[in-house]
């Protein structure tokens, strides 16, 4: 990726043509139960990759020449006995690669893997302590992970945290830095809760975990600079566009491959609760779907921005009274980044 501009100390980091990212799901099993999951085993499966399909699916996206991106997922990827042979499979096919994980880190992970296979560790924490973190993901789960954070850290690991954003811990945001700073982290990732799986389900009812976007852009840029201060930088969803500037789709623009364990595979994270994947393997080949699937829908042009936004999100856009949409969607992909002041 490539940045340009300064917004307010942020600045966008646009999509590189060509580049490619490869998100694997190597299971959907989890130890804990997060409210806001994003996994739907009725569309994602519930198997586990066997060792032998691990190294095959990662193969069959190794880049051909240069280097490319695999994050390792789950679930719980270190839930996984095989991960390790996973990330020594994608070392040798040319991936700089992360695991994001909650925490825990099975199968004795820090002492097994060593940090020359990992360019990224990468930790979930959705509370500055335990009271906020551990009601949205689980009793426990703050004093393992901040732990294990200190003890990667330790091991020589380079290590980063992501801290998904919801009406549950908004206004906890701000207390997030000065932890991140005594826990040595330098790179902070902000999500945006997404309308997918449990978050999906809970937006039928009167509970919704998302924000309002003002509450969003208030918090989040202030919490940036913060952030910036301390030496850490801070990488977040850009959400929308400014006035004159255009819409691009990561997926019509780079590589982007969102994989499960039941073999589809996605361009676009926003249709993951929907068949509509682009891609899917079949006796270890990747197969072209044709027929009515994300790449024709997000191949249009609409004056709201992102095509998949307005069809599964619709009241994320407000418009004026003649339905001119007042706001563009920026793609759910496009990141702002606060970098720390030296």
């Amino acid at each position: 990726m490539t940045t340009t501009g300064h917004q307010h100390h942020a600045r966008t980091v646009q999509f590189a043509a060509g580049e490619r990212n490869v998100f694997m799901h190597i299971l959907t099993a989890c130890n804990l139960s997060c409210k806001h999951c994003y996994i739907n085993p009725d569309q994602h499966g519930t198997k586990m990759l066997s060792r032998e399909r691990l190294a095959s699916w990662i193969k069959l996206f190794a880049p051909e020449t240069g280097t490319a991106n695999i994050v390792f997922l789950g679930g719980e990827p270190t839930m996984h006995p095989d991960l390790i042979y996973g990330l020594e499979v994608a070392r040798a096919s040319g991936f700089r690669t992360t695991v994001d994980t909650n925490g825990y880190l099975f199968h004795d992970f820090l002492a097994r893997c060593s940090p020359d296979l990992l360019d990224n560790l990468s930790f979930s924490l959705d509370g500055p302590d335990a009271q906020v973190n551990d009601h949205i993901r689980g009793a426990g789960s703050f004093g393992v992970c901040t732990e294990h954070i200190g003890r990667a850290i330790a091991a020589g690991f380079r290590v980063s945290v992501i801290y998904t954003v919801s009406s549950l811990n908004i206004d906890h945001l701000h207390r997030l830095p000065p932890l991140l700073d005594r826990l040595g982290v330098r790179l902070l990732f902000l999500q945006v809760i997404g309308l997918r799986g449990k978050s999906a389900e809970l937006s039928k009812s009167s509970t919704t975990l998302q924000v309002d976007y003002r509450h969003w852009r208030d918090a989040v840029l202030p919490v940036a600079q913060a952030a910036a201060t301390l030496g850490i930088a801070v990488i977040y969803p850009k959400v929308y566009l400014d006035k004159e500037e255009p819409f691009v789709c990561a997926a019509r623009v780079a590589e982007n491959f969102f994989v499960f364990p039941n073999g589809r595979v996605y361009q676009c994270p926003l249709c993951e609760d929907y068949p509509l994947h682009s891609y899917e393997i079949r006796d270890d080949t990747l197969i072209h779907l044709d027929g009515l699937q994300e790449e024709r829908i997000f191949a249009l042009d609409i004056a709201e921005g992102c095509t998949m936004n307005k069809l599964l999100q619709p009241d994320t856009i407000a418009c004026a009274p003649d339905g001119t949409p007042l706001t563009r969607v920026s793609c759910c992909m496009l990141k702002q980044r606060v970098d720390p002041i030296s």
